[in-house]
Parts: structure tokens; C-alpha cells; sequence
């Protein structure tokens, strides 16, 4: 290239870039569906009613690409907002969304589109959102039952939620659902308030990072199987990992830290008892009871077929869950690394539900195995004696490494679902053992129950420390280097 034509090319390049800088980011982005979309010019302003936020945002984000809200301050949002794929949602600093209900209380401030037809959005990113609940708190179930997120996503592929705060949660609504998903990232999360933090349901390949939870209920739910309220659908959870993550102590609470549960149903059949929550398969589909928690057996004498939605038979509710033959399902393949426990509860609880809200297995189903749970660099930082982990589920191999303990154990418990819970295997290497007395290491309730223990590498800190087994009727065989099990 010359001069001549050296200095042309520079003039050209010097117009283009006076014209971008020039040129409306609306206007870019709405004809050419390139570059960023600022919400404000669609009218999504912190001075703006809730009802024309929510017409000015749902605008911007059917533009697809990247909206950007950017000016400080909190704006009211009156309803649902619907993003589709390929869309990222920027919210910068001191940016709070506020729940109002100024056109009837709603669920969700985001949900993707695919989930009113269950077909998959993809790529998606929602960054910096700080949701204000504002007590708009519901299970309204518009879209689909079982799905109340206040950030929800349902039939969903390369997510990536990152910055994500919500401080005051109700007793109604989660703070961040996804069902149904492959290849998904949640990063960076503070969430408080009375229910779950991040709740999954069928899915794989996910990753929560570098969260803050202070809830009553569980921080972190991994329910393959759920109440059915709790879930739209069920299926397995797998190949994932929850790392750099902490339970904030509070002054009530229940639930886990995390929650792990499992599930089994059988075909239907003529003169079957079931109860709320109870699933079958028929017609090709999945259909579960959609009842009230009262305790109440039906005998289901009609097969439910209907293709869609809820019907009436025999006054029992079933409602078409997802189009599957399937019949178990649970948590597999998923490791917990860097986790610091200073909320007096259950640490970790792999599942069963069995009582009127849920009854996870169906006696006579195939037996669901979860598999392959690994807890690394676990640190337990309150003194109350509660479980470190709890097992009432099929179980195949539980790793523990690098991880420090108080008085907290390892409990296998059984809740009448099943009369054989199979074998379950633990390793337990490099920890710390902090007591200096007798410790209860393991508890067993299943008479039965098959155990093989192994410990290795471990380091005891006082001289008091003595580890106790207690077999309860099951079959454990003990290799250990703990004072107290080993030969």
C-alpha cells in the first residue's frame, strides 16, 4: 500500500469510527441485531411505574444480542420478563429490580421463552441482576407447575448467571431455578431470605461457584426427584460441581446446606394407591398427582392419557409432567469442593422424601442408585453435634478428602421406603478430626445396611480423640487409620 492510499484508508477508518460513536446504540442494534441495546431508550428508567418497566425491558431484550442497564437506581417491574436465545442482559453497578404488584402478583422477574413450549433457548447470560422481592412472593404457576424461581429457567443450554443478589427471599419463592438444562454456570452469588437459594432439577453438566447463602431452607437443592410443587420435571442430575461456597449462619432454620434426593415410579396399573406427589408413567409420558398434602390414598382406576395439562379421574389430580418412560432418577457424578459449613444444620443430606407432601419411591419401583458424590476441603465451623453428611438413599460411593470436622458424623438412616438400601462405600482421607473425646464417625439406622469404610492419611489434633461405629443391625467392615478403628 502507498502513502497515498495509506493516508485514504486512514480517513476512512477515522469517518467510521466519528459515525459508531455517533450513531444511536438503539438504532445499531435494532437494524443490524449487532452491538448493545441500552433498555433506557425503549423507556426502562428507575423514575418509570412497574407496568412500563415491564414493557420497555421485554422491548430491549426482544432485540436480542446485549441490553445494557446501566443508569444507577432501582426500578419497579410489574411482571414477568421473557428472554430468548442468544441474549445477554447486563445490569450495572447500584442497579436493583423491584418487584411491585401493580398488575397482580407474579413469580418470576426472568424466564426464558422456551419454557411456555418446552423447547430449548440457548446461550443466555444474566449479569449483575440484584432482585428486590419486595414480599411479591408466589407460586403462581403460569408457566408451568412446579416452577418458581424468581430467576428461573426451564429447557435451557449454555446458561451463564454470574453477580446474582437477592437479600430477602420469601417462604414461596426460590431465589435462582433451572430444570431441564445442559452446560450451565452460576457464579457469584449472595442470596438470603426463607427459601432455597439455587434449586436444580433435571439436567447436566453444571457448575455453582463462589456463593453466599444465609436461608432457612436448603442453600443448594439438587432434587432429581421433588415435591410436585417443587419441580417441573424429573430426571437426573449429573456432572457437576459446587465449589467456594459458604452456609452463613442465622438464627432459625431447617432444610440442608445441600439437598440431594432420588426417586423411583412405576408403570401405572389399575387399583394403585398413590398419594400427592406420586408419578407414573402411561401413555408414554410421566403424570403425577397434583393434590393437597393432606395424607389423603386414592385408588386410581381410570389410566390417565390426556396429553396436556391437568384432568380429574377417580378425584384424583393428574397432571402431565414431560413426555419420558423413564423410571428413576437421582444425583450422580458431582463433586463439592471448598465449603464452609457455619450454619448449625445437616451439612450435606443425600434423600428420600416419605410422608404426605412427597413420597419419593414407589414400592415395587427399580431401585434409584445415586452415584459417585465427592466432598473436598469441607470445613465444618460451628460446635453443634449435627450430621455432617446424612444418607437415607441408595448410595453407591461417598469420597471425603481434605476436610475438617467438629462433632459432626456420618448417619445412614432409612424412612421405611425400601427394605434393602444396598451397599455404600466411603473413603475418608487427609481430614482432621478436631475432638478430643469419643466421636460417634458413623451411625447406622437400616438393620441390614452393607458399609465398607475405609480411612487413610488422616491427622487426629488431640490426644482424647477416639473414633467411634455404630453398626445399628447393618454389616460394616472397617479399614481405618483412626484411633479407636484401627487394628
Amino acid at each position: 500500500m502507498n502513502i497515498l492510499n495509506w493516508i485514504k484508508f486512514r480517513r476512512l477508518l477515522k469517518w467510521l469510527c466519528i459515525m459508531v460513536v455517533n450513531c444511536p446504540m438503539v438504532l445499531l442494534s435494532q437494524t443490524t441485531n449487532i452491538g448493545y441495546t441500552n433498555a433506557a431508550s425503549f423507556g426502562f428508567m428507575p423514575n418509570s411505574s412497574g407496568t412500563d418497566n415491564l414493557k420497555a425491558l421485554q422491548k430491549a431484550v426482544d432485540v436480542g444480542g446485549t441490553i445494557v442497564v446501566s443508569q444507577p437506581g432501582t426500578y419497579k417491574l410489574a411482571g414477568t420478563v421473557y428472554i430468548g436465545s442468544h441474549t445477554t442482559l447486563e445490569f450495572g453497578n447500584n442497579v436493583f429490580i423491584e418487584k411491585v404488584n401493580e398488575l397482580g402478583a407474579f413469580s418470576h422477574v426472568l424466564l426464558n421463552k422456551g419454557a411456555l413450549t418446552k423447547t430449548y433457548n440457548d446461550h443466555i447470560s444474566v449479569n449483575g441482576l440484584s432482585i428486590i422481592v419486595n414480599g411479591v412472593d408466589v407460586r403462581a404457576f403460569k408457566e408451568a407447575y412446579g416452577l418458581h424461581g424468581q430467576l428461573a429457567f426451564y429447557y435451557v443450554r449454555d446458561l451463564h448467571i454470574d453477580h446474582f443478589r437477592c437479600l430477602d427471599l420469601g417462604k414461596a419463592q426460590y431465589g435462582i431455578q433451572v430444570c431441564n438444562f445442559e452446560d450451565i454456570i452460576i457464579n457469584d452469588v449472595i442470596i438470603k431470605g426463607m427459601k432455597d437459594g439455587v434449586h436444580l432439577g433435571r439436567g447436566k453438566r453444571f457448575s455453582i461457584s463462589n456463593g453466599v447463602f444465609q436461608t432457612f431452607d436448603d442453600a443448594v437443592a439438587l432434587n432429581a426427584q421433588d415435591y410436585s410443587t417443587g419441580n417441573p420435571e424429573l430426571g437426573w442430575i449429573e456432572d457437576g460441581v459446587i465449589e467456594n461456597c459458604h452456609d452463613l449462619d442465622a438464627e432459625n432454620t431447617t432444610g440442608f446446606f445441600c439437598r440431594i434426593t432420588a426417586g423411583g415410579w412405576i408403570d401405572w396399573k389399575q387399583g394403585m394407591k398413590v398419594q400427592q406427589s406420586d408419578a407414573v408413567v402411561s401413555n408414554g409420558k410421566i403424570y403425577r398427582v397434583q393434590a393437597q398434602p393432606d395424607g389423603t390414598i386414592y385408588t386410581s382406576l381410570t389410566k390417565p392419557t390426556h396429553e396436556s395439562g391437568k384432568k380429574m379421574l377417580d378425584g384424583i389430580s393428574w397432571g402431565v409432567v414431560q413426555n419420558d418412560t423413564f423410571h428413576t432418577c437421582g444425583v450422580k457424578n458431582v463433586i463439592f469442593r471448598n465449603i464452609f459449613l457455619d450454619k448449625p444444620r445437616v451439612g450435606l443430606s443425600i434423600y428420600f422424601d416419605n410422608d404426605k407432601y412427597n413420597r419419593s419411591y414407589y414400592p415395587g419401583a427399580e431401585i434409584p442408585v445415586q452415584e459417585q458424590i465427592t466432598f473436598d476441603n469441607v470445613r465444618v465451623l460451628h460446635d453443634k453435634p449435627v450430621p455432617f453428611l446424612q444418607v437415607s438413599s441408595p448410595m453407591d460411593m461417598v469420597t471425603i478428602t481434605n476436610s475438617s470436622f467438629r462433632n459432626n458424623k456420618i448417619e445412614f438412616y432409612g424412612n421405611k421406603a425400601l427394605s434393602d438400601y444396598g451397599k455404600t462405600s466411603i473413603s475418608v482421607y487427609g481430614c482432621v478430626f478436631n475432638q478430643n473425646q469419643p466421636f460417634d464417625f458413623l451411625t447406622n439406622n437400616i438393620v441390614g445396611k452393607e458399609i465398607y469404610l475405609k480411612t487413610f492419611g488422616n491427622i487426629e489434633l488431640n490426644k482424647g480423640f477416639h473414633a467411634k461405629i455404630n453398626s445399628g443391625g447393618g454389616k460394616i467392615r472397617i479399614e481405618s487409620d483412626l484411633t479407636g478403628l484401627r487394628p
